[in-house]
């Protein structure tokens, strides 16, 4: 049998190629995504591999047959293809018997698909199904789904569709605990809270902060820089009010300092900022001028999980300018998709410290880890 690999864009493209260089009576070994490395680890392209076969004609005369071309459907054909290449070498030598098995692997594969025209075993279009509707990353969905279908072979076609669920809810784990910086360790002294407009950014400083006294036992003071609406002042001082914690603002540079010496003796300093326009990047140097970045301080990037995941990115990519340490998710209960925020956690390698979701305070507040962002996604664990 002739073999050869092909890598193209898309399916489509590597079809045309193997019915141009090896005709249609070719037949389909094997496919799976690939990944060029890109420019020092960035824009990585994704092709796909395909290999692709065909019988040589015999020497010997034979029987003219009706050969069946390519089908259309991928399904099919690999169906289709695996079946008569099993039976063109079940009389073939033993360094093909390996190849006789792997197809007989595919075929088993392809009893379990439904009407999904994909290629996936029936146990696991469940857990794919899921990934789909969480609008996970169509890159690591492929990248997750490998991984299951070489467990589900491993143990030889037997497994059920909860087993299979529980192999998703390990991966991920697994993946996720490779990140650093889960939770909060309170390592530094200042806790600054950065995001844009809208993202609940003061409530979400006060729940920290009363996290911080009710189960830590920490001595918490506040300073806002948010100076830029009445409203914002006054809504902290109220949460400061009932957390019985003092309040400074600071209009500038040197206001900072001051309320900083003034809070020397306390254990933690939460440091509320103006939630503006991202966009704008004048916004993110203005902190400088306002904030001293130079004292021992971790800041927290406040996302919401209503946000567009590019914009979550956009958001990211403008406060590049600060050292962002861990980012909080809020609103979860204001949506029942959790993709984005696994995309945006794998994308940027970045450990999240909470999750919030309500208005109240100081409840509506899980510090955040692997198993907690798995459950989310998987549906387990529930906020509405």
């Amino acid at each position: 049998m002739k073999v050869k690999k092909y890598v193209a864009s898309s399916m489509s493209e590597a079809m045309k190629k193997i019915r141009e260089e090896l005709g249609s009576d070719a037949v389909i070994l094997s496919s799976k995504p690939v990944f060029s490395h890109g420019f020092i680890g960035f824009f990585k392209k994704r092709s796909i591999e395909v290999i692709a076969g065909i019988e040589p004609p015999s020497k010997k005369p034979i029987q003219k047959q009706k050969q069946k071309k390519l089908p259309d459907k991928p399904a099919d054909a690999h169906l289709a293809s695996s079946i008569k290449i099993e039976k063109q070498l079940k009389s073939s030598d033993s360094a093909q018997v390996e190849l006789v098995k792997e197809i007989a692997d595919i075929k088993n594969m392809m009893k379990g698909l439904g009407k999904t025209n994909t290629f996936y075993p029936l146990p696991l279009q469940p857990v794919s199904k899921i990934l789909i509707e969480q609008e996970v990353d169509p890159f690591l969905h492929e990248e997750l789904l490998e991984k299951l279908v070489n467990k589900w072979h491993e143990n030889h076609g037997t497994s059920d569709a909860g087993t299979v669920c529980g192999w998703l809810n390990a991966e991920l784990v697994a993946k996720l605990s490779g990140i650093p910086n889960w939770g909060v360790t309170f390592q530094k002294k200042f806790i600054n809270f950065v995001g844009p407009t809208g993202v609940g950014k003061t409530t979400t400083l006060a729940k920290a902060a009363a996290d911080s006294i009710l189960i830590h036992n920490k001595k918490v003071a506040f300073i806002t820089t948010d100076t830029y609406r009445i409203a914002a002042i006054e809504q902290l001082k109220k949460y400061a009010e009932i957390l019985n914690v003092p309040v400074e603002v600071a209009y500038n540079l040197e206001d900072f300092k001051r309320a900083a010496e003034r809070f020397a003796e306390y254990d933690l300093i939460f440091i509320d900022t103006a939630g503006r326009n991202f966009r704008n990047r004048e916004y993110v140097k203005d902190l400088s001028r306002v904030i001293d970045f130079t004292t021992e301080m971790e800041t927290y990037l406040v996302l919401s999980l209503t946000s567009k995941e590019k914009d979550m990115t956009d958001i990211y990519q403008q406060f590049s300018l600060i050292e962002i340490k861990q980012v909080i998710f809020t609103k979860a209960d204001e949506t029942s998709t959790y993709g984005t925020m696994l995309n945006f956690i794998n994308q940027h390698q970045l450990g999240v410290a909470y999750l919030t979701y309500g208005q109240d305070v100081p409840n509506d507040i899980e510090q955040a880890s692997p198993e907690l962002i798995v459950k989310t996604i998987l549906g387990e664990k529930r906020y509405a």
